[in-house]
């Protein structure tokens, strides 16, 4: 509920701080003191736009700031508004008008002169039709909603395939080729490499075998060989007779084996030139087959390697899909039908809560001045949602004389506030736990007032309920009065107890406030309203 409400600089309240505890809390004041300020204050807690009359002479800044307590949860919200620019904050930290709206959206309701949209919107008309339904209803509800959640789950699944059956089996086959391409190739990683060498000895071939023969001719019997074997006899010879040149000979010795070993491998790697002519042929083409694959799949080797792994990875994917396509469309179809007969069930639950709230609508409206009113659910088909396959619309005439239309086309503001009254106690139901109205009292008084106070005062059961209003009969059922007063420019707000509110009493009722008989009227409407 709302815990305290404090305003500064609004309108013509320099400033006020009220406390109005739970329960039905009446706005009382002459015309013109400002009375419908404390519910503007409300507007702009719920992020409204801001108008420049709200902002008083005493300053260049209107201020509200109030304490929402509901169960263990305390939050503060405040507004501070100028000529410019707005700015909001919650629990002492910056926040946008839209945080405010969101944070008290399902908290509060103000309804007055000008506001048709609470019962013009399709979601908020529903939602009064559910909460009132019975059992089966409820159940019907419950049994919709999971039926929808299958659906939306089932149809996850579905697009998680990626497509239709005839798409997923052209994938399949456009991944299975490409992966299939690339392993017939039998390519190995580094194998690129050993391609490119072995290509360019191939072409070179003619050059390097001259080369060779050149070394092997320098290095062989003929030439550097010869010639370190010489060495090598000599310089045994002069070891026996000089020992000290012992070690030279063992190096000579080393160099010819060394040599030997080179000979060796020149002779090796020659042997190697001598291939079969298609070699080169076969080279080609395999690096030509290569040269394909990385144009299709990737800038090297390895990137083409990749590629093939992840077309096996996708196939298989793509396999284990279409093994479960069959099985999700045959659950589609399943869940469809589910949706559809909970959503008529449901609408038929939703029918018969209708013409029940519509009878008990009706019924409230009359003891609230209406002589002869229509209130009428118009619930069609429509396509399945989360809360149902219904669109509904709530239709009213202030007389069954006139034609019924939707109510943000037909209701005046007066004929709203009453409407929401008549239909929050036929329903049973509140998606608010603060309601707020303006102007609910416009054209009625007598015995239909009364009504109008002791209806308020059950909606006030188990919520807050703020009414600004001209009629001592509704201001009587109130457990909280305030009386807004006017002196110039000026207005205050302060609550009212024992003998002030028999003076407020009497002046609504007769405009005197110290006249005895007045107070006399008073208490016994105090009386009758249980207040006394």
């Amino acid at each position: 509920m709302l815990d305290e409400l404090s305003v500064e600089n609004l309108g013509l309240i320099p400033s006020a701080r009220i406390e109005p505890g739970s329960g039905l809390v009446v706005i009382t004041g002459e015309t013109g003191t400002g009375k419908t300020l404390l519910l503007g204050a409300l507007r702009l807690l719920r992020g409204e736009l801001a108008r420049k009359d709200q902002i008083g002479p005493n300053g260049d800044e209107t201020t509200v700031e109030a304490r929402f307590v509901e169960g263990d949860v305390e939050r503060i919200l405040g507004r501070r508004v100028d000529r410019r620019r707005s700015r909001a904050t919650i629990d002492g930290a910056m926040a946008t008008a839209g945080s405010l709206a969101e944070t008290l959206g399902g908290v509060l309701d103000v309804v007055g002169q000008h506001d048709r949209t609470l019962l013009s919107e399709q979601r908020a008309v529903r939602r009064l039709l559910d909460g009132s339904m019975t059992e089966a209803g409820a159940e019907a509800l419950a049994r919709y909603r999971s039926t929808w959640e299958t659906l939306v789950d089932t149809e996850a699944q579905a697009a998680a395939l990626g497509g239709d059956h005839r798409a997923l089996e052209r994938e399949l086959d456009m991944v299975r080729f490409q992966r299939d391409e690339i392993a017939a190739a039998r390519f190995a990683p580094g194998e690129d490499d050993e391609l490119a060498e072995r290509a360019s000895r191939l072409r070179n071939s003619e050059e390097l075998r001259e080369r060779l023969a050149a070394v092997q001719n320098a290095a062989g019997e003929g030439g550097a060989s010869a010639g370190l074997e010489n060495a090598d006899r000599e310089l045994r010879a002069a070891s026996r007779t000089a020992p000290s040149l012992a070690p030279l000979a063992d190096l000579s010795a080393q160099l010819n084996e060394l040599l030997s070993e080179f000979n060796a491998e020149i002779a090796r790697v020659s042997a190697d030139l001598d291939h079969d002519p298609h070699d080169l042929e076969r080279v080609e083409q395999r690096l030509a087959l290569l040269g394909d694959l990385k144009r299709k799949y990737g800038d090297d080797l390895d990137a083409v390697l990749a590629f093939e792994a992840e077309a096996a990875t996708r196939a298989e994917e793509l396999e284990t899909l279409l093994d479960r396509s069959g099985e999700i469309a045959s659950l589609l179809v399943v869940a469809r039908a589910d949706v559809r007969e909970a959503a008529d069930s449901l609408r038929e639950q939703r029918r018969e809560a209708a013409e029940d709230v519509s009878r008990g609508a009706i019924e409230h409206l009359r003891d609230m001045g209406f002589s002869d009113p229509y209130v009428g659910f118009r619930i069609a088909e429509r396509e399945p949602g989360p809360d149902g396959a219904d669109q509904v619309v709530l239709e009213f005439a202030s007389d069954i004389g006139l034609t019924p239309g939707p109510v943000a086309k037909i209701a005046s503001g007066g004929e709203l506030s009453r409407l929401i009254l008549a239909l929050r106690l036929a329903s049973g139901t509140s998606d608010a736990s603060i309601i707020a109205f303006d102007e609910i009292d416009a054209g009625t008084g007598g015995a239909t007032a009364l009504a109008m106070g002791a209806k308020l005062k059950d909606l006030a059961r188990g919520r807050q309920v703020f009414c600004v209003t001209h009629l001592p009969q509704v201001a009587a059922y109130a457990e909280s009065h305030f009386v807004v007063r006017r002196e110039g420019n000026t207005a205050t707000v302060s609550e009212l107890q024992g003998d002030e509110r028999l003076e407020e009493l009497s002046r609504m009722l007769a405009g005197l406030p110290d006249s005895e008989r007045g107070r006399e009227h008073a208490a016994e409407l105090l009386t009758i309203a249980g207040n006394s």
